[in-house]
């Protein structure tokens, strides 16, 4: 998979593309082929009334999102970008395809 926890990713396409927002992954679905990105698609839940909140009240919360609608940015090139593993020593790492930046934190 291209795409794993705390990289950072910019929308291609879909409702979340406008403005060239850039996000964190929280978490990756891979048997839904979706990730959860912090700040993209966001959803208003109702919650119900309880102890914690005896007026209940409303929760913004990100929905999943199609990895084939994400793409790896680049904090170099400012874009997202497409990439390459190349092995390092002992290490396989993710480079950009175009400037050659290191992805991986």
């Amino acid at each position: 998979m291209k795409i794993k926890r705390n990289d950072v990713v910019v929308a291609i396409s879909g409702s979340q593309k406008g403005a060239g927002r850039t996000g964190k992954v929280l978490k990756v679905d891979l048997e839904k082929n979706t990730a959860l990105v912090e700040g993209f698609k966001l959803i208003k839940r109702h919650m119900k009334r309880s102890q914690e909140n005896p007026q209940g009240k409303v929760v913004e919360r990100e929905s999943p999102i199609q990895l084939s609608n994400l793409m790896l940015y680049c904090s170099q090139c400012k874009r997202g970008v497409k990439s390459v593993r190349r092995l390092e020593g002992d290490q396989i790492r993710r480079k950009c395809k175009r400037c050659g930046n290191v992805l991986d934190a």
